[in-house]
């Protein structure tokens, strides 16, 4: 009887492993985005289904805190990458072991990461593992489907963010990728004219020539990749739209949306203080809130309107300098209705908010705390309001956590933003937020004017409202929905089901 098609996710990042996955599986956690918490849910999802999932990880020992010293012992010796009886293949090399994050600070650093993951996946966890079909994941990834393709192994590339990193083909071949295998399915920056020329005087993009060689592609909102295809965005490189637009052409991407980690949710975050759901959501938010202003410094007033900003202060895609231009006006204007903002949150623009703060003398109206998990799980079971005023999204995902704690987006109608924030029909019973359309400060305050709008109907009407854009919330915002999607998407690459007698 043929076996379950084996599949392979090569992520760079991942905050948990199924238990059952091997015997380091707990100890598996790099997180610098959402790419870490998709990669985490889709590989949980496919080893409960029983699908032959194995997943490939450079091996942060650190970040891990796994003793480098016991590495010798049976229960941890290393194998050519691979953990015995494990589905667990981690990349082996110096340049990982001592890090304390994904990625590096400094230029040269990030390539010579990407390298040295890829060259472990290339030459020993690929041929160990055998994969029918692999899952690769943003520009760290970016050669390895040009190698799939070579091998006629189905290759899924998946664009987490519009980010990417030159290398030659020498700098690869170097650090021990035998890229001459596989050069002519890669991009280049301009059109070679041979290998040899190619290898030394013209440089390979990482990202798109994952693109370019995956035998399919995703990006994380539906509507983010009908924006790049239609040039919406002019921060998105030219030869990068090309190469989406050519896959969407043939039938070859899709959109498919993230979802918040499993650990997000009032009735059992065990961050939260009192868990509740959407039928006692009213008292356990008061509560919250009482406890959040306290913390942050905000006027202690459960019946305070609390707007949240739970994302950096980028001012390139998040939107602050929207805020910043109107959060004056908004706190003067709905003062008698004591409106507050907490910004949980760090980046550049903290020092712009701090400014207005001391000179309009906004103390216990406008708080500005450091992110920590603590207070920002606080802040989304605290606030009335989720602010995600961004120029550019992906995906995003404070807009779908906020309401699973009852806290209502604002958003910019743009990417992932679009395909999970509706607008809010209290006579229908729909939606569940406030969408705006025209990207400048006007359009903010006019979301921000409509969220105040709901805030004061009737106490019935918001809890009612409340509670039903939580339970759908719930059934609509979580990793089953986003790994079925992805599971579909296998199927549909393999031309058979993932998992045998299915």
């Amino acid at each position: 009887m043929a076996r379950n098609p084996r599949i392979l996710v090569v992520t760079p990042e991942i905050t948990y492993l199924p238990e059952g996955m091997g015997n380091l599986a707990n100890r598996m956690s790099a997180r610098a985005g959402g790419l870490a918490d998709v990669s985490a849910s889709l590989v949980a999802a496919l080893f409960d289904l029983g699908a032959d999932v194995h997943v490939a990880l450079p091996h942060y020992r650190r970040m891990f805190n796994i003793d480098i010293g016991r590495l010798i012992s049976d229960e941890l010796r290393v194998y050519q990458g691979k953990l015995p009886q494990d589905r667990i293949h981690l990349a082996e090399d110096r340049i990982f072991y001592y890090r304390d994050a994904v990625y590096g600070n400094y230029g040269a650093e990030n390539p010579r990461l990407s390298l040295a993951f890829q060259r472990e996946v290339i030459n020993n966890i690929i041929p160990t593992v055998r994969p029918d079909l692999i899952h690769c994941n943003d520009w760290m990834t970016g050669l390895i489907p040009a190698h799939a393709r070579r091998l006629g192994i189905p290759c899924l590339f998946t664009v987490h963010n519009i980010h990417t990193v030159e290398v030659t083909l020498a700098e690869a071949e170097d650090r021990g990728i035998d890229a001459a295998e596989f050069w002519e399915y890669l991009y280049y920056v301009r059109m070679p004219g041979s290998y040899e020329q190619a290898r030394s005087q013209v440089p390979v993009d990482l990202l798109t020539s994952g693109i370019f060689a995956a035998h399919f592609i995703n990006t994380v909102s539906p509507t983010f990749l009908t924006e790049v295809v239609e040039g919406r965005h002019d921060f998105v490189p030219a030869h990068v739209r090309a190469e989406l637009t050519q896959k969407f052409a043939a039938g070859c991407a899709a959109g498919i949306l993230n979802a918040p980690d499993a650990s997000f949710g009032p009735r059992t975050d065990r961050w939260l203080q009192y868990h509740y759901g959407p039928e006692d959501h009213v008292e356990a938010k008061r509560r919250h809130k009482c406890e959040f202003q306290r913390a942050s410094g905000l006027e202690v007033d459960p019946d305070a309107p609390l707007f949240l900003w739970p994302s950096r202060l980028d001012p390139v895609q998040k939107g602050c300098q929207l805020l910043a231009h109107i959060l004056y006006d908004i706190v003067h204007e709905y003062w008698d209705e004591r409106l507050q903002v907490a910004f949980v949150s760090n980046g550049p623009y903290q020092d712009v908010f701090w400014s207005i703060v001391e000179q309009h003398q906004l103390y216990g109206r406008v708080a500005l705390c450091e992110f920590g998990e603590q207070i920002s799980r606080d802040g989304y079971a605290a606030s009335d309001f989720v602010l995600m005023p961004s120029r550019f999204e992906p995906c995003g995902l404070p807009q779908m956590i906020g309401p699973l704690y009852g806290s209502l987006p604002i958003a910019h109608d743009t990417g992932g933003l679009h395909d999970t924030v509706t607008p809010l029909d209290v006579t229908a019973g729909t939606g569940n937020g406030f969408r705006f359309e025209t990207y400048d400060p006007g359009g903010l305050r006019w979301a921000i004017d409509e969220a105040m709008g709901f805030f004061r109907a009737p106490a019935a009407v918001r809890q009612r409202e409340v509670a039903r854009v939580m339970t759908e919330s719930a059934l609509r915002f979580h990793h089953a929905v986003t790994a079925r999607a992805y599971i579909d998407l296998y199927e549909q690459m393999l031309h058979r089901p993932l998992v045998r007698g299915t």
